[in-house]
């Protein structure tokens, strides 16, 4: 099901701009604040605790007031402000997300007892207080006595001593709440969004003398509606959008100069550079590291296949100049043998037959030394190689001594190991010794030294040299001197690539008399 489900998305999703990509990332997190606004109800909770607040002070007030007014009461004590708690905030505890919505509040129920006497008193005597409270705070008041009858307000003489708020009120802990107003009506299309719309907010507080809970205030109100709040701070609500969208701009082009732009200019060079024009582009300072870096990398990656172009146009050309020849002599020897095999001596034909014999085997030799060229082009470095010098000396000393060819070795005891195969020491020193033999040199010395991470061995023959001119191309593929006598110009190529594998190196070094090359050999430590 779920493969079923990936492939259809493979096959459905659109293509899309990594610019656009962007962009609806940046547009979301610039409006998370408003969605979490409304949908989340952050705006509107503060709004409702705003509202209980209000509720809070207005009735903490109005219940020091009554307090002090009531019929009584033991003297007042001198306040002593230092004592620690004296200062106590009350924290609102509404919450539009975990709170209980309660039914709309019922009436006051009938009941024959009667309304204690001091509690009406009280209620008289801030009465003015309460009215213009009101006049700007717009809650709804009620003072009840202490079996929970009102003393003032709505349904005076009734009892509400079962609501939850009142209960905890006369136990003497304040307590808000929520309830459904019965009463509202909708008044905007989108009012369906906010769940303050329908609610109504009641905070029951008690009326304390001494160390008794002689009454409660009652308060209630409808908190601010959300739109209605939305709308009185729309000044600020525009400037945050603005601030937000202007933020918003500023990332988009900073995303558009770090990111998208180079990455757009970086796709263009590429298949410039795939159709073979156009220059590498410069590294864009205003890019990303990690699109500085994936520059970088292009202009390595082009310029090596440059390079490997230009080898290969090169390889392929001298590989069809050395096939030509034997295959011209093969061509030739072969035609006339059919055109004139029979008017032709014995002596004759066998010489073009030896001819053509002897183009065979150097095309041979050519296809055996291309097949161990690539096979060196294409190692790769052996993890954990580490291979004692001695043995794969020893072994080509053994090898080329004779009568009049000698090897001197001239090596330090307890030549480091090196992180080389035993098969490329042996093929690398080979063909350095057959080239030097080849070459009428009589003898060659093999010598060491060693650097931090490398050993060198360097090797110096008696021969004629290498002529000046022919230095540069003496590790082109093809090049020899000893084409006549059967050279393929590929042993020290080959000898190169396979040392480069394990990043060794092979190079000519200077020497007054005959020829010299150094070989680096990384350690195997290194």
């Amino acid at each position: 099901m779920i493969v079923a489900l990936k492939a259809l998305a493979k096959r459905r999703w659109p293509r899309l701009r990594l610019r656009v990509i962007l962009f609806a990332v940046l547009f979301f997190a610039a409006a998370m604040p408003g969605i979490s606004a409304i949908f989340l109800r952050v705006y509107e909770n503060t709004l409702v605790r705003q509202t209980e607040a209000e509720l809070v002070a207005q009735g903490a007030a109005l219940s020091a007031a009554a307090s002090l007014a009531w019929p009584g009461g033991p003297p007042e004590r001198p306040i002593d402000r230092n004592v620690p708690g004296y200062y106590a905030p009350e924290p609102t505890t509404i919450d539009l997300r975990t709170s209980q919505v309660m039914p709309e509040r019922p009436a006051a129920r009938a009941t024959s007892r009667a309304v204690d006497p001091a509690s009406i008193a009280v209620a008289r005597g801030i009465d003015p207080l309460i009215e213009r409270t009101t006049r700007t705070t717009l809650a709804s008041v009620q003072i009840l006595d202490r079996q929970g009858l009102v003393a003032r307000g709505q349904g005076v003489g009734g009892d509400l001593s079962d609501l939850p708020e009142v209960r905890t009120a006369l136990a003497g802990a304040p307590r808000s709440v929520i309830r459904r107003n019965g009463d509202y009506r909708p008044s905007y299309s989108f009012e369906w969004l906010s769940r303050a719309s329908g609610v109504r907010l009641h905070h029951a507080r008690p009326i304390v003398v001494g160390d008794r809970t002689v009454g409660v205030i009652l308060l209630s109100r409808s908190p601010r509606a959300l739109f209605r709040g939305l709308y009185e701070d729309r000044g600020k609500i525009a400037l945050g959008v603005a601030g937000i969208f202007a933020v918003l701009v500023v990332l988009s082009g900073l995303v558009s100069r770090g990111v998208t732009r180079p990455i757009e200019a970086l796709s263009a060079a590429s298949r410039e550079v795939a159709a073979g024009r156009g220059d590498l582009p410069e590294t864009p300072p205003t890019a990303a590291v990690e699109i500085q870096a994936l520059y970088e990398d292009f202009r390595a990656m082009a310029h090596a296949i440059d390079r490997r172009s230009g080898y290969l146009r090169d390889f392929a050309a001298a590989v069809s100049h050395e096939f030509k020849t034997p295959l011209a002599g093969i061509a030739g020897a072969v035609e006339l043998l059919q055109d004139h095999g029979e008017a032709m001596s014995s002596v004759e034909r066998r010489r073009f037959l030896e001819n053509a014999a002897a183009d065979t085997v150097r095309l041979s030799k050519l296809v055996t030394r291309l097949l161990d060229l690539a096979r060196a082009d294409m190692a790769r470095p052996e993890a954990g190689v580490a291979i004692a010098l001695e043995g794969p000396i020893r072994r080509a000393t053994d090898a080329f001594n004779g009568a009049s060819f000698t090897v001197e070795l001239a090596l330090p005891a307890g030549l480091p190991s090196v992180a080389v195969p035993e098969t490329t020491l042996d093929s690398v020193l080979g063909v350095l010794l057959q080239n030097s033999r080849q070459a009428g040199a009589r003898q060659v010395a093999i010598s060491s030294r060693q650097t931090a991470n490398a050993v060198i061995l360097h090797l110096a023959d008696d021969g004629p040299g290498v002529p000046l001119a022919d230095r540069g191309r003496l590790f082109e593929p093809f090049f020899t001197s000893r084409r006549s006598e059967g050279g393929t110009g590929l042993g020290l190529p080959i000898a190169q690539s396979l040392l480069a594998a394990s990043h060794g190196a092979i190079c000519l070094a200077e020497s007054l008399e005959g020829t010299a090359f150094d070989i680096t050999l990384p350690l195997a430590s290194a």
